[in-house]
């Protein structure tokens, strides 16, 4: 189906960038907080756009909506970001219709995350559908095509093993100290920042390194306590930052601030310091690099891990394929069927139309007409041409934009489907 027509002469776009394309700086100045994830909304409604979704993490930045033009939205995440319209060309994406479509099933299924098999961005996507919904944004085909690609992730993860084994940047991250750091037993590591990266990061540490020298900073102390409370860990006040960083010998920055928090002015030990930046945009400030006895490395960097994890996942990609095929198939026939039902309701009407008039006719023709008989009859036989309509439609041989074409003007439906 060529066209997703909801209002006369809009179309389906998605449109963003990754990091296929966009390094970390760049995903930075794109990416959107709670706050103007909502001025732009309320923008969006101002603008007369009747169904969008905006999603964005540190691997991408996305908005899913119907525009006569991707300009539209593109202007949109401008506006409300630090990006401009010339950075956004150097990077972005831009999918109409069915590529768009695919694209959601693709990103909502993990198959184009950074690291094969997270799923984290599922979640973002159920939570940015809920909030356009708040906001009136939601029409019935976008609520449908994110329930469709829900369907998929979930049975994704539990048909096929493409995120078996922990998945993630908090996976790569703890991989990449396992693999780097001697003795990470004994070593003093500091995570600054609980968000779901932190929270998620804290777990694996915890779990793969047998590490209890782990102490957590968050600007909002109580956040921090909540995470360390379920791993009997240390917590910090965000005052005592650069302390902590100088008695450390790993820190993970895994924080939501806009601006670098990390500089090199706070580091005031000579021991060597490896730093891990899971942050979008990024929250160490790249000086930290003219000590020499500091290392820093950004989740772009992590996400280079290749290891036998990540190689098994790859042998299930065409398994989960075939699910998102299966999945996407079901929304399409939807779709279809949702394209011609305002043409077989005028056709309804059009033949119910006919039938008063013949029964009338009848009705003054024959003696001791049965009015009961004929109703039932008449409404068997128009509720058979119907459907006979239906299924023809619905046939993959045929052209339903030439079939629909055709019976509205065999029938004079037009006034009708209006």
């Amino acid at each position: 189906m060529e066209k997703y027509n909801i209002s006369r002469g809009t179309y389906f776009y998605a449109i963003g960038l990754s990091y296929k394309k966009a390094d970390a700086e760049m995903r930075g100045r794109f990416s959107l907080d709670q706050d103007s994830k909502t001025v732009l909304l309320n923008q969006a409604k101002n603008n007369e756009i009747e169904s969008l979704i905006v999603t964005s993490t540190c691997n991408r930045t996305e908005i899913y909506g119907f525009a006569q033009h991707p300009f539209q939205l593109i202007q949109l995440l401008c506006e409300n970001t630090k990006g401009t319209v010339e950075d956004f060309q150097k990077v972005a994406y831009v999918y109409k219709n069915r590529d768009a479509i695919s694209h959601m099933f693709r990103v909502g299924s993990g198959l184009d995350s950074q690291i094969l098999g997270d799923f984290e961005i599922i979640s973002q996507l159920k939570t940015s559908a809920r909030i356009s919904k708040k906001h009136n944004l939601l029409n019935h085909f976008t609520e449908r095509l994110v329930n469709a690609v829900i369907q998929a992730s979930k049975r994704i993860k539990t048909e096929t093993k493409i995120s078996s084994g922990a998945t993630s940047v908090s996976f790569a991250s703890v991989q990449y100290i396992l693999n780097e750091v001697e003795n990470v037993t004994n070593k003093n590591i500091l995570l600054f920042g609980t968000g779901k990266i932190g929270r998620n990061t804290c777990e694996n540490l915890v779990k793969h390194t047998k590490n209890e020298q782990i102490t957590l900073i968050n600007r909002t102390k109580n956040k921090a306590e909540e995470v360390a409370g379920k791993f009997n860990l240390v917590v910090k006040d965000y005052a005592n930052l650069q302390e902590e960083i100088n008695h450390s010998d790993i820190m993970i920055v895994a924080t939501g601030a806009q601006n670098p928090t990390i500089d090199k002015h706070l580091i005031q030990t000579e021991k060597p310091l490896l730093i891990l930046d899971l942050s979008i945009p990024k929250n160490v400030n790249s000086n930290v690099t003219e000590l020499n006895h500091v290392t820093l490395v950004h989740l772009d960097d992590l996400s280079q891990i290749t290891d036998e994890t990540l190689e098994k996942r790859k042998t299930h990609i065409p398994l989960a394929e075939n699910i998102i095929e299966e999945v996407k198939s079901e929304f399409n026939g939807w779709l279809e069927t949702r394209k011609f039902a305002p043409t077989i309701k005028a056709l309804k009407h059009k033949l119910n139309d006919f039938k008063v008039a013949e029964l009338d006719t009848q009705r003054k023709k024959i003696t001791n007409f049965n009015e009961e008989q004929a109703e039932v009859i008449s409404n068997n036989i128009i509720q058979k041409i119907t459907n006979h309509f239906a299924h023809h439609l619905k046939d993959d041989d045929v052209s339903t934009d030439d079939s629909l074409e055709l019976i509205k003007k065999v029938f004079q439906l037009e006034t009708y489907s209006k």
